[in-house]
């Protein structure tokens, strides 16, 4: 199924980065000294989870997932694209 050019799946999924994205939070970290990683808790369903993760947006642990950087930037272009979109002149 199809929403103004993009399936609905796609939709669904952008919008549950944002939600991870907007929920998430940066701490140090476990791995890295002195590194940090934006984490965020993992409440979202497994599906969509595993497509984020096989596109690097995310790694996934028991509990949590982490954004990586190129999720983070994502993420925020999607807050853009969604909810700050270009006014058309």
């Amino acid at each position: 199924m199809t929403y103004q050019g993009m399936r609905i799946d796609q939709k669904v999924s952008d919008l549950n980065m944002i939600l991870i994205y907007l929920n998430g939070w940066e701490e140090q970290s476990r791995k890295v000294p002195g590194g940090k990683v934006f984490r965020a808790w993992k409440n979202y369903p497994f599906d969509i989870l595993n497509e984020l993760e096989r596109q690097n947006l995310i790694r996934q642990y028991p509990k949590s997932i982490i954004v990586t950087r190129e999720g983070q930037m994502k993420a925020e272009e999607l807050l853009h694209r969604y909810f700050y979109p270009q006014k058309k002149v």
